[in-house]
């Protein structure tokens, strides 16, 4: 039953995604780069775009064919009516939008902009439904698998072959640029960036869509009981580390920070270098958004950032199962809140005590102290509010916020004492 849901959802994507396309094709600003070469072969030959999609669709299947060779299987053939009926849908949409004819340049980038929205959303919409992927997502993925490239960068690749094949066949046509213009530069650049935006928007419309089999493991059981658990976020010069270290070693328990790197780097296969690198930061996340946006094609297939953070939850989980921790950083408040029962705590500090204290550990001159500061908190905040979509830093996400200027020891001694507390707390709640 569950089957018949999801292409039920991915037939209806498959409709939105068609409907997209049509809308970007009416706004006469150029196709999206997938579009391109049917699109403008359809002004020249005397065959719809529908038809030619299908052309092409066929052509990249029987190119799978000759890629994948025996690792070519039965469930690629599902591709063939899929692309029949994505087609007669691209034509079935261009009928219906028969009246869109924008002749102002500001309305054909209002359509252009609809489009890639409507585009957008029936990518999100395929990709929610995973059961199968369209020949041109299909091509790049085969194209990964025999010659390991990362799927990101090939659908990038392949997009702008797509587009410059399309441009010079036009100029062969039409000695000028027809069905290839600044529409589709735009729709490349914004449709999977929507995609993965309305991914992230609607990421609660999945598990009730498809309510996930019930599970018997205890490592999918929520914990219960007396918390055990400390996670702690910090600003960056604020001597969160040390503290959480001595937290650990007073309390007995269990010390994880850059651990938790080598873990991920052991179970997403990423070097331990470039887990480091892409760990707790995020440069800009509208740029990043924009880099990512070719992996919301493919189901299955996160960004190497992403799939760096899905790999250090998994982690964050399993070490709070085993309880007895003081885990730092990394979301752990967030990703732990639902199902953990731990004390959350934040450390910061004023600005000059973190500005000296970088000074001194990193023998730099506080000007360039200050500047680091700023850069790495910044990315600790953008790469918190990216995952969790909520602020860093807020007092409301903790149990306790406390100022790590006023000394170590007092520092230590309240969160222990708050700890204490909190377990008291859940103690008596567990026996009223």
């Amino acid at each position: 039953m569950e089957k018949l849901k999801r292409y039920l959802v991915f037939f209806i994507g498959l409709y939105i995604n068609s409907f997209g396309v049509a809308m970007i094709t009416k706004a006469a600003l150029g196709t999206s780069p997938i579009s391109s070469i049917p699109y403008v072969l359809s002004l020249q030959f005397p065959f719809s775009l529908g038809e030619f999609t299908i052309f092409f669709s066929l052509f990249l299947i029987l190119l799978q064919l000759l890629i994948l060779r025996r690792n070519f299987h039965l469930e690629h053939l599902l591709q063939i009516p899929i692309s029949i009926l994505f087609g007669y849908f691209i034509d079935i949409s261009m009928v219906l939008l028969n009246f869109v004819n924008p002749e102002l340049y500001l309305m054909k980038i209002v359509y252009l902009l609809i489009g890639g929205l409507i585009l957008g959303f029936g990518v999100y919409t395929e990709v929610l439904a995973d059961v199968a992927m369209l020949p041109g997502e299909s091509f790049v993925r085969a194209i990964v698998t025999v010659w390991h490239t990362e799927f990101g960068i090939t659908k990038v690749c392949f997009d702008a072959s797509m587009t410059i094949i399309a441009a010079v066949l036009s100029v062969i046509f039409f000695h000028q640029l027809n069905g290839v213009r600044e529409g589709t530069i735009i729709a490349a650049l914004l449709v999977g960036f929507i995609a993965r935006s309305f991914g992230r928007i609607l990421s609660f419309l999945e598990p009730k869509l498809f309510p996930a089999q019930e599970a018997d493991s205890s490592e999918t059981a929520p914990v219960s009981g007396i918390p055990s658990v400390i996670t702690i976020d910090r600003q960056y010069g604020s001597g969160g580390r040390e503290i959480g270290k001595k937290l650990a070693e007073r309390l007995g328990y269990k010390f994880f920070d850059n651990e938790i790197i080598q873990m991920t780097a052991g179970s997403t296969g990423f070097s331990p270098d470039f887990v480091q690198k892409n760990d707790e930061a995020m440069s800009n996340r509208l740029l990043y958004n924009l880099a990512a946006q070719m992996y919301s094609y493919a189901p299955n297939t996160p960004s190497p950032k992403d799939a760096i953070f899905e790999g250090e939850s998994q982690i964050i989980r399993a070490l709070a199962r085993g309880g007895n921790c003081v885990i730092m950083g990394r979301c752990a408040d967030y990703i732990l809140k639902d199902d953990f029962p731990c004390f959350r705590v934040f450390l910061q500090a004023p600005s000059d005590y973190r500005i000296q204290r970088i000074a001194d550990t990193e023998h730099l001159s506080k000007d360039k102290a200050a500047a680091k500061i700023r850069q790495m908190n910044r990315k600790r905040a953008d790469y918190y509010h990216y995952y969790t979509h909520r602020l860093w830093g807020i007092a409301g996400n903790y149990h306790l916020t406390l100022d790590t200027s006023l000394g170590t020891d007092y520092v230590l001694n309240s969160i222990t004492h708050g700890f204490w507390q909190y377990q008291e707390m859940a103690f008596s709640n567990e026996n009223d």
